[in-house]
């Protein structure tokens, strides 16, 4: 199984991105996808998860409003579109999957398979 993370870079405040995973290995119908992201000498933190079982979603607090989640099951790939980005967002961000299927305490402990990171990095 591999997760492969890609469109992280440096943009201004208040810029876009759009972060993309293609998972190769599993059929991503049947998992709950999402991104965490983490910043040096800090937890990894959930941002974002879509449920296989009814597409529900689900957003961290401080990214509400600004960042959408998407899954394309047939292309087998996972997004992260990000807007009105801030300096706390810049962080390494990962995409994961949830044998479980749904979004219940989306938490690091309960990832079945790990995207390697891709660096966000929000600067003037």
């Amino acid at each position: 199984v591999q997760l492969q993370a890609s469109g992280g870079g440096s943009v201004q405040p208040g810029g876009s991105l759009r972060l993309s995973c293609v998972a190769r290995g599993i059929t991503l119908n049947y998992y709950a996808v999402g991104w965490f992201r983490q910043v040096p000498g800090k937890e990894r933190e959930g941002v974002s998860c879509m449920a296989s079982t009814d597409g529900s979603t689900w957003y961290t607090d401080s990214v509400k409003g600004r960042f959408t989640i998407s899954r394309d099951n047939a292309k087998k790939t996972m997004y992260l579109q990000m807007n009105s980005l801030k300096p706390e967002d810049t962080a390494v961000y990962y995409c994961a999957t949830d044998s479980a299927g749904h979004c219940r305490g989306w938490g690091p402990g309960y990832v079945d398979h790990w995207g390697h990171g891709t660096l966000v990095t929000v600067s003037s």
